[in-house]
């Protein structure tokens, strides 16, 4: 840990402490971009920075108080460092409790220099200014209305704007960052799903311009990025325009990005079943790129609680559209998110989700007790599932989860499978990648393939990954010769 007493005159550092989902990941590398423009190198640590940002998340009960316990912490650094006489610290909250409760934080924690939503980042350089710029620590307890007069708490929705505003990251800070990323192609949702606060602190579905797409992908892909995975509250909702001005589903945004060449992977997440296409269906079929797995949330099996939950599908909907998908893709494996304990919900239907999913059979899945979130309209609904009955019923479904992640490892041991080796392994002469299904994979291999698919043979499956070894030319040749043979 760096000490702030020996830093020495010099760049202004930054960091950014990220929570939630992976729309989160990639807003919090444009924003380290914006700020890198101003002269801000990235930090270690809050002990080691001039500027931290806390990248919140709205979605899970409680969010707020754990943002207000971190703003307590740093408030304690920045009081250190004063009674040190070094130099300050400045706080920032961005993110989906920023949108929700800017004014709430400005006048429950004086400490905050400003507050920035996720439409908005665009303006991340200019609040930084301001906030330095100012007396603030001598008049550290003025209300929330004087700090948004000041311009301190920027929650408009301007997705527009933010996106033509933000610079692209430099071709290093790719490097940096790895061989996969992610690319935000689509904010916000209409669904209004009785459950969630999505479409109150992202606001209304928006996409981004074909042209405006394919350029950060080509800069990432020209960087070294191999994998790319599109991001949406909604993705396949996706409606961006193209240079024509014409409409473009995420269907065909996928075989436009398939063809840059020195792309080699495609994923999207995450999408929602009415929004599932027949022209995205069919570039499943068709591009060997987008990978063979699918992020595609039920939240229930019964039908009455998916009515209350606003999801506008039933759940023999769902079950014969993973039957389309998997007819043109037999090799589809699927991941799902799941809500137990939604108000109202009874044993039998708390069963029905059991039961799909054993129909089903996934390859991983999120579960999640229903958490109330205020402002959403199942908080108000009765029939609020006590907390025991909530946790008895999650554990069960993490049990079946788990086991079904499990038993999909075990079926690729004597598979082999395309592996991008992209970090090295826990272990001495291991490297660590990812298999077209999204698991961890360990192989024995030299440090010079690191950055190449190579084809694995799966030797073994552990709780959480599979390992196996490269297959060689000669190995693939001779084992294609014994299986035409054979055939």
């Amino acid at each position: 840990m760096t000490d702030p007493a020996s830093r020495t005159a010099g760049p202004k550092s930054v960091f950014i402490k990220t929570y939630g989902c992976q729309m989160n990941v990639y807003d919090s590398d444009r924003m380290a971009d914006a700020l890198a423009a101003q002269g801000y190198v990235a930090a270690e640590s809050a002990e080691a920075a001039d500027l931290v940002l806390l990248n919140t998340c709205h979605i899970r009960e409680k969010a707020s108080e754990k943002v207000f316990s971190e703003i307590g912490r740093l408030t304690e650094i920045r009081d250190g460092r004063r009674a040190a006489g070094v130099a300050d610290l400045m706080i920032g909250i961005t993110g989906c409790v920023a949108q929700a409760e800017g004014e709430e934080i400005v006048r429950r924690a004086p400490e905050v220099d400003f507050v920035v939503g996720p439409q908005s980042y665009h303006h991340l350089p200019e609040l930084v200014a301001k906030a330095a710029g100012r007396e603030r620590f001598a008049t550290r307890r003025e209300t929330a209305a004087a700090a948004t007069r000041a311009g301190l708490v920027s929650t408009d929705f301007a997705i527009a704007e933010k996106f033509e505003s933000l610079p692209l990251p430099t071709r290093a800070a790719t490097i940096a960052r790895g061989l996969t990323a992610f690319l935000t192609v689509q904010e916000g949702c209409d669904k209004f799903c009785s459950f969630c606060v999505v479409p109150y602190t992202r606001g209304s579905e928006v996409s981004r311009p074909v042209e405006q797409v394919l350029r950060e992908a080509e800069a990432l892909v020209d960087a070294g990025v191999l994998e790319l995975t599109l991001l949406g509250q909604n993705v396949n909702a996706y409606h961006g325009v193209d240079a024509q001005g014409r409409p473009v589903g995420l269907g065909e945004l996928l075989r436009r990005l398939a063809a840059l060449p020195g792309l080699r992977r495609l994923r999207y997440t995450t999408s929602h079943p009415r929004d599932m296409d027949d022209a995205l269906i069919e570039a499943h079929r068709d591009l060997d790129k987008l990978m063979p797995y699918l992020h595609l949330p039920v939240q229930s099996g019964s039908d009455r609680v998916l009515k209350a939950m606003n999801r506008r599908h039933t759940r023999d909907d769902y079950l014969r559209l993973i039957e389309r998908i998997k007819t043109v893709r037999p090799d589809m494996a699927l991941s799902g998110d799941f809500i137990v304990g939604f108000p109202g919900e009874t044993d039998a239907e708390f069963e029905e989700t059991l039961s799909l999913v054993r129909e089903v059979g996934y390859a991983s899945a999120y579960t999640f007790k229903y958490s109330t979130r205020p402002g959403t309209p199942g908080a108000g609904f009765p029939g609020q599932v006590e907390e025991a009955v909530k946790s008895e019923r999650l554990d069960r479904l993490l049990a079946l989860t788990t086991e079904q992640m499990r038993s999909f490892g075990r079926a690729c041991v004597g598979r082999t499978l395309d592996v991008l080796l992209e970090k090295p392994g826990r272990l001495a002469g291991q490297l660590g990648g990812r298999s077209p299904y999204l698991q961890a994979v360990h192989v024995e291999a030299p440090a010079g393939l690191m950055g190449t698919i190579q084809r694995v043979e799966i030797t073994g499956a552990g709780n959480n990954s599979i390992s196996g070894k490269i297959v060689t030319d000669t190995e693939h040749r001779t084992a294609s010769l014994v299986e035409s043979v054979a055939g």
